[in-house]
C-alpha cells in the first residue's frame, strides 16, 4: 500500500469526524465501503482522472466519476495523496456506484460515501464548513474556560502547584515543572509510563539548554503518549513539560496560557523589577490599598488606562482581549463581563526626561544653576487599532486609577459618538491650568451640586460634542429625546441658559474638574 505523505499544516478548525457528516439526515449520505472512522479537514470537488497533484491531504473528495476509467488506480492515488474519504455522486454519469470502485475502496481502506442525486456537492461542502465552524466555536469556548480556570488557580495561596493541577485537569494528562537538569519542581496528574517519563525529561533538556538557537518549545510522541515541553520566559532553565494521551487543536493555546502564568509566578527566577510588579499585583488582589503597593511599582510609576470596544459591536472573548493587550504592550487586561463589551488595559506611562545640558545647542548649565526639572509624564503613544475604538486617559498615579478609569470611559464614549478610532483624554492646559486644583474642584462641587450623576454625565457629554443631540445619544446609548429631557432638566436645576456661550464655558470648566 502506498505510504501517505507527511501531514500538511493544520486547518483553521478542528477536524470533523466522518460520523458527524453521515449523521446529517438532510444530506442523505450513505457509507458503502471502507472504514467507518475518518477525520475530514477539507472538502474538494474534482472530475480529473488523477486529482493527486491538487490534494493537500485530509479531504473529502467529491466526484461523479466523469473521467473514471481505472477505479483501482484512482483509489490508490487518492490514498497516496492522503485523502480522508471519497463521496461519489450517482447520476447523471452513473446510475449506481460502480462495484469496482466499492471493491477498491474496501481494499485500500478509503471510506466511500454514496451521494444521492438530490444532494448537490455544494450542500455537502456547506455542511462540512458549518460543522467546522461549530467545532471551532466549541474549541474556543473550551480554551476560554481553561484560561479562566488557570487564572483562578494562579490566585490561590500555592499558585504554581494549583496552575499545574488545573492544567493537568484541562488536558487530561501529566503536567510537570522541571529544572534544566531534569529535576522535578512540581507535578500534577497521573504519572505516565516510566519510559514516557524519561522521554519527557529528555525533551525538557532540549528546550532548557541555555545557548543561542535553543527552541522555545518542542514536541514528540512515545507510543500513544504525546509529549511537549515549553521553556518558561524570565526563568533560569525552568521548563513546563506535558504528557497527554491525545492532542486537541486548542491544547497548545491552553499550554501557552499556563506558560505565561508560570513565568510570572516563578518570582525567584525573575528580575527584581518584574518580581516587584508581580508582588504589587498579588497584594492588590489580596486586598492591599494602592498606597501600600505603590512603592513596589517605583517612584516614577504613573499609569494610563485604556478602554476599548470592538468597532463592529461584537463582544470580544478573552483571547481577543489578550491579543489587544499584547499589541499595546501590556499583560494587564480585563476582558469585562458578559454584559459589558468594554476591554480595559492598564499601561505604564513614560516620562519625558530633561534634555542633557549643552546638547542640541542648549547653553551649558553654569555652576550653581538649578537643573532643568523633569517634565510631567506623558501617555504612551497608542496608535489606532483596526477593528477597535479606543479611549485613553492621561497618566495618573496609582492612587487615582479610578479617576483615570472614568476619563478613559468618557474618551471612549466621545470616540464612538464622533466615529473616530481613538480619543485621548486631554490634560488640563492653558488658562484652566493657572487655577489651583483644590479651588477649581471646590467651585465645581458648588456649581454642580443640584445635578445628579446621570444628569452631570449627560451635560458633560453634550457639551463635549458641541450640543449635538444625536451624537450624545449615541455616546450614552439612549434616545435623543432622553438627551433633550435631561439637558432641559439640567437647565432648570442650574437656572441657566444653556444657549449662552459664557454659561457653557463655565459649566465645561466645572465638569472637567469635578
Amino acid at each position: 500500500m502506498p505510504t501517505p505523505p507527511a501531514p500538511s499544516p493544520g486547518p483553521p478548525a478542528p477536524p470533523i469526524p466522518l460520523a458527524e457528516l453521515l449523521a446529517s439526515k438532510e444530506l442523505g449520505l450513505r457509507r458503502i465501503a471502507g472504514p467507518a472512522e475518518a477525520d475530514l479537514l477539507w472538502v474538494h470537488t474534482s472530475e480529473m482522472a488523477d486529482p493527486y497533484p491538487y490534494l493537500l491531504g485530509g479531504e473529502l473528495l467529491l466526484s461523479a466519476g466523469v473521467l473514471l476509467t481505472d477505479p483501482d488506480r484512482y483509489v490508490a492515488r487518492l490514498v497516496e495523496a492522503g485523502a480522508a474519504a471519497l463521496g461519489f455522486g450517482v447520476r447523471p454519469v452513473y446510475e449506481a456506484v460502480p462495484e469496482a470502485l466499492i471493491e477498491a475502496c474496501d481494499r485500500y481502506g478509503l471510506p466511500l460515501l454514496e451521494v444521492p442525486p438530490e444532494t448537490p456537492f455544494t450542500t455537502i461542502a456547506r455542511a462540512v464548513w458549518r460543522l467546522m465552524a461549530q467545532a471551532r466555536h466549541r474549541e474556543l469556548r473550551r480554551v476560554t474556560r481553561a484560561q479562566q480556570a488557570l487564572a483562578t488557580a494562579a490566585a490561590r495561596p500555592d499558585p504554581v502547584p494549583a496552575v499545574l493541577h488545573q492544567l493537568a485537569t484541562q488536558l487530561s494528562g501529566r503536567a510537570v515543572l522541571l529544572t534544566a537538569r531534569g529535576e522535578e519542581v512540581h507535578a500534577a496528574g497521573r504519572r505516565p509510563h516510566p519510559e514516557a517519563a524519561a522521554a519527557l525529561a529528555r525533551l525538557a533538556r532540549v528546550v532548557a539548554r541555555e545557548r543561542p538557537g535553543s527552541p522555545a518549545s518542542a514536541t514528540d510522541t512515545h507510543g500513544d503518549t504525546h509529549l511537549a515541553a515549553y521553556a518558561l520566559g524570565g526563568g533560569e532553565g525552568l521548563v513546563l513539560s506535558l504528557a497527554t494521551r491525545g492532542r486537541e487543536p486548542g491544547d497548545h493555546t491552553v499550554a501557552g496560557i499556563a506558560v505565561v502564568l508560570l513565568s510570572l509566578l516563578a518570582a525567584p527566577h525573575q528580575g527584581a523589577d518584574a518580581a516587584d510588579r508581580s508582588a504589587a499585583l498579588v497584594r492588590l488582589l489580596l486586598g492591599a490599598t494602592p498606597a501600600e503597593v505603590a512603592p513596589l511599582l517605583g517612584p516614577d510609576g504613573p499609569w494610563t488606562v485604556i478602554h476599548a470596544r470592538r468597532s463592529d459591536g461584537t463582544t470580544p472573548d478573552a483571547l481577543t482581549a489578550g491579543a489587544l493587550g499584547a499589541s499595546l504592550g501590556s499583560a494587564l487586561v480585563d476582558a469585562g463581563r458578559e454584559d459589558d463589551e468594554t476591554v480595559r488595559v492598564l499601561l505604564p506611562a513614560t516620562t519625558r526626561e530633561a534634555p542633557p545640558q549643552g546638547s542640541d545647542g542648549e547653553k551649558p548649565r553654569q555652576p550653581g544653576e538649578p537643573e532643568e526639572p523633569r517634565q510631567p509624564p506623558r501617555p504612551p503613544t497608542v496608535p489606532p487599532h483596526p477593528g477597535w475604538t479606543l479611549g485613553v486617559s492621561t497618566p495618573t498615579p496609582l492612587s487615582a486609577l479610578t479617576t483615570a478609569d472614568t476619563r478613559a470611559a468618557r474618551a471612549l464614549a466621545h470616540a464612538e459618538a464622533t466615529r473616530t478610532p481613538l480619543k485621548v483624554d486631554a490634560p488640563v492646559t492653558g488658562l484652566a491650568a493657572l487655577i489651583p486644583p483644590d479651588q477649581a474642584a471646590a467651585h465645581a462641587r458648588t456649581l454642580l451640586a443640584p445635578l445628579t450623576p446621570p444628569l452631570a454625565d449627560t451635560l458633560r457629554c453634550w457639551l463635549s460634542l458641541h450640543g449635538s443631540w444625536d451624537r450624545t445619544a449615541v455616546a450614552l446609548s439612549v434616545h435623543r429625546n432622553t438627551v433633550r429631557q435631561r439637558i432641559g432638566r439640567c437647565a432648570e436645576l442650574l437656572d441657566v441658559d444653556l444657549n449662552d456661550m459664557d454659561v457653557r464655558t463655565e459649566l465645561w470648566f466645572a465638569l472637567r474638574r469635578e
